[in-house]
C-alpha cells in the first residue's frame, strides 16, 4: 500500500473553511486544575480549535491527554482557565443555556424506570413542550435510530447498542446543530461498534448536525470523520490535524473498512499518534486525500 502523501496549510490560528458557518470555535484554551499541596496539573495547554456547521471532527490521543476536557469545557460542563469557547458565535453558557447542542457519553445514562420513548422524551418535557409535539418528536426520532418496535420496552429489555441509539436519539431530541460524544462506543464489542459507527454516520447525513466525538480507536475516527485532530500527552496540545477525504456521511458504507484508502487513512493519523514528537500545530491541516 502507497502511504499518503499530505500536503500542508499553515495560518495563524484555527481556520474555517470558506463559507462554512462556524459550529465551534476555541482560542488559546488552557485548563489547569489544582493538585495537593498547592501544586497542580496542567491538563490543557494553547488549544486552538474550529469545527465548521456540519462537520465531523474526531478527538484522538493517549489516555489523560484531555480529550474529555476539552469536550467538557465546549459543553460547559467545566470552564477553562484561560481562552475563549463559542458555539455559534455564543459564549459556552450561552450555548448550553439555549440548547444548541446534544451530548452522549460511554454510558447510555438511561433512566431505567422509564421506556425507550420515555427516556428519548425527557429533555422535551423538562423544558416544557407539549405533549403533542413531544409525541411527534419522539416518535420520529424512534424511527431514525431503528427502534420503531422498542419504544415501550424498558432499558433492561435492550442490547447495549439499542441503549446508545437511545441515548443518541435523546441527544437530538431538540434539533441541536452539534453533537458532543465522549466514546459513546468505548463500551461495546467490536461488531456492535461498528454497526453503530455506520448508524451514526446515517443519523449525521439524516441531521446535519456537527458531531465533536472523543474516541481511543483510530479506524474508527477514521471512518466517522472529515476531520482528525491529534493530541499529545499531558499537557495536552494539539499536534496534528488530519484531513479524512472518504466522501460524504451518506456515501460511507461497510465496504469502506477493506479500501486502500481507509488503510491509508488509518495510517496517516497512526504516524501523526506514534511519530516523532510534533511541534504544536498552528491552525493549519496536512490534507490526506484519499479519494
Amino acid at each position: 500500500m502507497t502511504s499518503p502523501t499530505p500536503s500542508t496549510r499553515q495560518s495563524a490560528g484555527p481556520v474555517s473553511p470558506a463559507g462554512a458557518a462556524e459550529a465551534v470555535r476555541v482560542t488559546g484554551v488552557e485548563r489547569i486544575f489544582p493538585g495537593a499541596k498547592g501544586s497542580s496539573v496542567t491538563a490543557l495547554t494553547g488549544i486552538d480549535l474550529v469545527v465548521s456547521g456540519g462537520e465531523f471532527v474526531s478527538l484522538i490521543g493517549p489516555s489523560g491527554c484531555g480529550k474529555s476536557t476539552l469536550l467538557r469545557l465546549i459543553a460547559d460542563l467545566d470552564e477553562p482557565t484561560a481562552g475563549d469557547i463559542r458555539v455559534f458565535g455564543e459564549t459556552a453558557r450561552a450555548a448550553r443555556i439555549g440548547r444548541s447542542y446534544g451530548i452522549a457519553f460511554q454510558q447510555a445514562g438511561l433512566l431505567p424506570w422509564r421506556t425507550v420513548a420515555a427516556n428519548i422524551e425527557l429533555p422535551l418535557q423538562l423544558h416544557g413542550v407539549d405533549k403533542a409535539a413531544r409525541r411527534a418528536r419522539v416518535d420520529e426520532l424512534v424511527e431514525l435510530v431503528g427502534l420503531g418496535d422498542f419504544a415501550q420496552h424498558y432499558p433492561d429489555q435492550l442490547s447495549g447498542g439499542m441503549q446508545q441509539r437511545v441515548a443518541i436519539a435523546r441527544a437530538l431530541a431538540e434539533r441541536p446543530r452539534l453533537l458532543l460524544m465522549d466514546e459513546p462506543f468505548g463500551a461495546l464489542d467490536e461488531m456492535t461498534r461498528e454497526r453503530m459507527q455506520t448508524e451514526l454516520l446515517r443519523i449525521r447525513a439524516e441531521t446535519g448536525a456537527a458531531v465533536v466525538f472523543v474516541t481511543h480507536s483510530i479506524p474508527e475516527a477514521v471512518y466517522l470523520s472529515d476531520r482528525v485532530v491529534v493530541m499529545s500527552p499531558r499537557p495536552g496540545r494539539i499536534t496534528d490535524e488530519i484531513d479524512v477525504r472518504l466522501g460524504a456521511a451518506a456515501e460511507r458504507g461497510e465496504d469502506l473498512r477493506e479500501a486502500e484508502s481507509f488503510f491509508a487513512g488509518v495510517t496517516a493519523v497512526r504516524e501523526a499518534l506514534h511519530g516523532p514528537a510534533a511541534a504544536p500545530a498552528t491552525g493549519g491541516a496536512r490534507g490526506v486525500d484519499l479519494r
